[in-house]
């Protein structure tokens, strides 16, 4: 009878700080190779993408995103995994589109067909659809930038809206324009361009995506795709189970299992009698000392707090606090590899407030207490709105 590798919680928390780039140990990584080693960076809320590069790279600012993101273009925004949007490198970029683009893609249109056809002011929505498809991908062929509303005065026929909830307190006009500019970034033919806001908000201008990164983007097959995705997520993520792998990607367990069999993963056992994977380059040897504990601080659906669907080994019985009711995570403060606690900013000095979860020793206090003081240091007069709440701040 062979006997799986055992990978206990202990041994999780030590790769996610080594392997999250939390160690802060190498003062030269590049933002591209952390990004890269992240799987991308959740970019749903604007401030995310650079409060996570703040948390793991020692002398970050902001001007070094902005540069990487609008003018050297080594970053791009995406929406990828779960309908999410995401900052990639370009490799990562054209994994994720051919592996779920598809997907997604396939799922906006679904969803603006759905609404379409509730509504009178469109007899044929497929048609539709596919001419204000044709109508931005041939207005930015030029290579220009071009935001939604200028898009939208050039081609009247992206000027359709429906109602929701007509009569209710809820209800109103909605746009499908954005929703068919969503569509097609899924589908790796455009991309969110120049912002002309601040880093904490987000007013984008969309490009043709050849034309922004200035060569066309590979194509990737879906097998393909999968395969590299889940490589990467093992090796980033690793160990987790076909449940945590399945979740993150937004996609089904019979292409995640087919990614693991052409991977030749390994089953290891997980504290709590689960079973989880590995690549066979990538087992537990027992080498290598525990780091010391550290405190950090990250920001709302940070990729370390959004990398699991099974999430006990680092969050504990701490969940309510911390994710609402759509499984989006909050502003969390960390303790040798936990959850423990979550933060927010006083609007009115900038202070940034602790909010402990659980009684903490002192050394844990006083290390959260400096990263919370050396965050608002950095954020200055800066005041960035959390866009997904954490429960906790309820009160």
């Amino acid at each position: 009878m062979t006997t799986r590798p055992v990978v206990d919680d202990a041994e999780r928390r030590r790769r996610l700080i080594r392997r999250h780039h939390l160690d802060r140990t190498d003062p030269t990584a590049a933002l591209t190779e952390m990004v890269d080693d992240l799987v991308g960076l959740h970019a749903t809320t604007p401030s995310t993408v650079y409060l996570s590069a703040w948390a793991r790279l020692p002398g970050f600012d902001p001007e070094t995103m902005d540069r990487a993101l609008y003018a050297d273009r080594t970053l791009v925004k995406q929406l990828a995994m779960r309908r999410t949007l995401f900052v990639f490198g370009h490799t990562v970029l054209a994994e994720a589109i051919g592996a779920v683009g598809p997907r997604v893609t396939a799922s906006e249109r679904t969803n603006m067909l759905r609404d379409l056809r509730r509504s009178p002011d469109f007899d044929d929505p497929d048609a539709w659809i596919d001419a204000a498809r044709a109508a931005v991908a041939t207005d930015l062929a030029d290579g220009c930038a071009r935001t939604s509303t200028e898009l939208r005065r050039r081609n009247p026929v992206l000027d359709g809206h429906v109602v929701y909830g007509q009569g209710k307190s809820w209800g109103g006009r909605v746009a499908m324009g954005p929703r068919v500019l969503n569509m097609m970034s899924a589908a790796g033919e455009i991309v969110r361009g120049p912002n002309s806001a601040t880093w904490t908000l987000s007013r984008p201008s969309w490009v043709a995506m050849e034309r922004w990164l200035g060569h066309e983007l590979p194509q990737v097959s879906a097998a393909d795709g999968h395969r590299a995705m889940v490589r990467r997520w093992l090796r980033a993520f690793g160990p987790g189970t076909e449940t945590d792998i399945v979740w993150w990607l937004g996609s089904t367990k019979r292409v995640v299992r087919t990614a693991l069999a052409d991977l030749d993963a390994v089953e290891v056992d997980l504290d709590g009698g689960a079973v989880g994977y590995l690549l066979p380059d990538d087992l537990p040897d027992g080498a290598g000392d525990a780091p010391p504990p550290q405190a950090h601080l990250l920001p709302e659906l940070d990729p370390t707090t959004m990398g699991w669907k099974e999430r006990g080994f680092y969050l504990g019985p701490h969940a309510e606090h911390v994710f609402d009711r759509n499984g989006n995570g909050g502003q969390t403060a960390w303790w040798d590899g936990r959850i423990v606690g979550g933060w927010r900013q006083n609007k009115d000095d900038g202070h940034i407030e602790l909010h402990p979860f659980e009684k903490l020793p002192a050394v844990a206090m006083r290390a959260l207490t400096e990263q919370a003081e050396a965050l608002a240091g950095w954020l200055g007069e800066v005041r960035p709105t959390p866009g997904y709440p954490a429960p906790f701040m309820r009160g």
